[in-house]
């Protein structure tokens, strides 16, 4: 009997423990799914595959588990709009969170002081308010703690001294107020007894191990450095209100609001201070009439001197162009806009003047491109390479220092792309009056790949110049994609951000990229079918930063658009995509998609081009495949020699002379 009883319960056993052991814990998926519902806003679809049904959370995109548990959750630079779930601490075997480069708004939730197993915590580039919660002081096995670029308020709490395994800790381009925790601690007994507060935070980052990397920069901070935190670069803590010699702080009207209270009087600083006023009172009363009389009459004439000075200074300035000295505030004609620039991050992009892009643009009249929010030049600079200049529209009334932070970053990341199938920037120009806003690049002088592929001159594009084409774009993508740190995607990938040259050669150029600062809340995201669920040509409203993958599609459809000489989209043929794919799918129907203004094509680079296409298309967030792998079977079986080109001419000479 125990035995029949035995067998029964060993079943329900096994059942529950195959059961649970293929899939998370319900309170994880929970905290997915609170995590889903909190973002209001998600151009580019990456969590369109977090279904809660039918699938397994593993394979969400962004989600990474081991042992039937999430421990990492990357959704970088997806420009996700919303706020952050406070059930992320239910995710309790979670090692990473990184969710930076989004449009995250509201506050840290203090629950996330619960992951005791959190690595790493990377929130930055969002827009993130309120006071970092001291909670924070809890994650016991944080190493990186990663909140720069937000607009987090409030003091550094001092629990953050706790953190014993913390080595990286980035705090910069925030609107935090106090000192740094350790600063004001100058006695080390007074400390312990409890004067600071609670005893084990009062010596900040004085009480954990080194940190190696810190950023407190562009904050409110005041005080000094304390001396544990000696060893750090001054760049770490320049744009506060910290008095140090050796590092550029802000301006006193902004320190103003950040000045630290004044210092209560206690009975005996008030009785010395009553005692010392009238004294003062006494030797004013004793003075002589004719010595205040002198004092008002040199005051008045003081008065005058400065008062002429003044105009003499405006007059000047009406004569001159504003000269913006790095890191110190100028003011616009319209508004009392603070003006920055970044010596530091711009210290090897070459600053243009306006009057010089203005005389190589022919007074800005040679205009090539254009859209609602920017206009695009060809100059010539004297001495120097043609240029290709974009201008901003942005309008001098909505722009701020939070927008001139970013635009100034995205020249420094254009800036760091050297490629030979890269656009190369050239420099920038930043004037306050008139207001200008411009990125200067080197000029690729046969124009688009746009322009040849759907104009009179796309008869210069033979198979053999379309396949090196191909494979240029494809390099160009792989060093994008894989050869540089951080990585760098092209916001808006089609044949006119292909440029190219004398010889054909084609260069990638982001002319959108600089959209990406102005972070608007609508959304203008299209697609380039109808029927995929990944949009390949995001609205330039959102961040540059897409997922890789969406690049990989654009190349798809750009192979596409180049051999079959088709716009991606038109009013009689409707999306490219949706035209092709019942060829792609067929390789004896393929030849159909190529241009009919082609006279020759290999059937070999079809075939490799198809397998390439369905690659692209088919690619999904945790697939493997990159742009390394695309490139490589294109170099490895693309034909750019000509020789078949050459092989059908002269058949075709053969033939002529046969018939003759």
């Amino acid at each position: 009997m125990k035995g029949m009883i035995f067998i029964p319960l060993m079943c329900v056993t096994l059942l529950l423990f195959l059961d649970t052991s293929g899939a998370v814990l319900p309170t994880e998926v929970h905290a997915l799914t609170e995590f889903k519902e909190g973002v209001i806003d998600d151009p580019f679809l990456v969590l369109s595959n977090w279904n809660f049904i039918d699938s397994d959370p593993c394979n969400w995109f962004g989600v990474h588990c081991s042992d039937f548990h999430v421990r990492k959750i990357n959704i970088s630079g997806c420009s996700l709009k919303g706020f952050i779930a406070k059930e992320l601490f239910q995710l309790s075997f979670l090692h990473e969170l990184i969710l930076h480069g989004n449009s995250l708004i509201g506050s840290i939730p203090k629950e996330i002081g619960l992951l005791k197993h959190l690595k790493v915590l990377d929130l930055g580039k969002n827009q993130l308010t309120g006071p970092i919660p001291h909670e924070i002081g809890d994650l016991v096995s944080i190493v990186k703690i990663n909140l720069q670029l937000n607009a987090l308020t409030g003091m550094i709490p001092a629990e953050l001294g706790k953190l014993k395994n913390l080595l990286e800790l980035r705090l910069d381009r925030n609107k935090l107020l106090g000192t740094v925790p350790g600063a004001n601690v100058t006695d080390v007994a007074d400390a312990m007894r409890g004067t600071y507060g609670s005893n084990n935070n009062a010596l900040g980052f004085c009480r954990a191990s080194p940190l190696k990397v810190a950023d407190f920069s562009f904050n409110y901070l005041v005080g000094t450095i304390p001396k544990c935190l000696d060893y750090l670069p001054r760049a770490s803590f320049q744009g506060n209100c910290i008095m140090n010699k050796d590092i550029k702080p802000r301006t006193p009207e902004q320190c103003g609001v950040a000045a630290p209270p004044a210092k209560p009087l206690n009975s005996e600083d008030l009785k010395n201070r009553t005692a010392e006023d009238k004294q003062d009172a006494d030797s004013h009363s004793a003075k002589p009439a004719w010595l205040l009389a002198l004092k008002v009459v040199t005051g008045v004439m003081v008065g005058s001197v400065f008062l002429a000075a003044l105009i003499i200074a405006a007059r000047r300035c009406k004569r001159r162009p504003l000269i913006i000295i790095p890191w110190k505030k100028s003011q616009t004609r319209k508004e009392n806009m603070e003006i920055f620039i970044d010596t530091d991050m711009l210290k090897d992009v070459r600053r243009y003047s306006r009057h010089d892009l203005e005389i190589a643009c022919e007074d800005f009249s040679n205009i090539i491109g254009s859209s609602s929010d920017s206009v695009v030049y060809k100059g010539n600079m004297k001495g120097g390479p043609e240029i290709a200049v974009i201008s901003l529209c942005n309008k001098e009334e909505h722009w701020t220092s939070y927008l001139e932070l970013y635009f100034q970053k995205e020249v420094a990341d254009l800036a760091r792309l050297k490629h030979e199938n890269v656009g190369k920037l050239l420099g920038y120009c930043i004037e306050g009056i008139p207001f200008t806003r411009m990125l200067v690049f080197e000029y690729a002088s046969n124009g688009t790949l746009s322009e040849h592929l759907h104009y009179e001159e796309g008869c210069q594009l033979s198979w053999t110049r379309r396949m090196t084409i191909i494979i240029g774009i494809a390099k160009g993508l792989k060093y994008l994609h894989t050869e540089i740190e951080p990585v760098f995607t092209i916001s808006e990938l089609n044949s006119s951000a292909v440029y190219l040259t004398d010889d054909f050669s084609p260069k990638l150029v982001d002319f959108e990229s600089w959209k990406t600062i102005l972070m608007r809340s609508e959304n203008n995201s299209s697609c380039i079918s109808n029927e995929e669920a990944m949009c390949v040509q995001p609205s330039s409203l959102h961040a540059r930063h897409l997922d890789i993958q969406g690049n990989i599609y654009a190349f798809g459809v750009l192979l596409l658009e180049i051999v079959s000489g088709r716009p991606t989209m038109c009013k009689e043929k409707g999306y490219l995509v949706d035209w092709a794919k019942d060829y792609i799918e067929e390789p004896e129907k393929m030849s159909s998609v190529v241009d009919p203004s082609l006279k020759h094509f290999r059937d070999e680079d079809l075939e490799t081009i198809r397998e390439v296409v369905n690659i692209c298309f088919r690619i999904r967030p945790r697939d493997k495949v990159t742009m390394e792998d695309v490139c490589t079977m294109l170099e490895n079986k693309l034909d750019t020699t000509g020789s078949s080109e050459l092989k059908a001419s002269s058949l075709a000479w053969a033939e002529i002379a046969l018939s003759s």
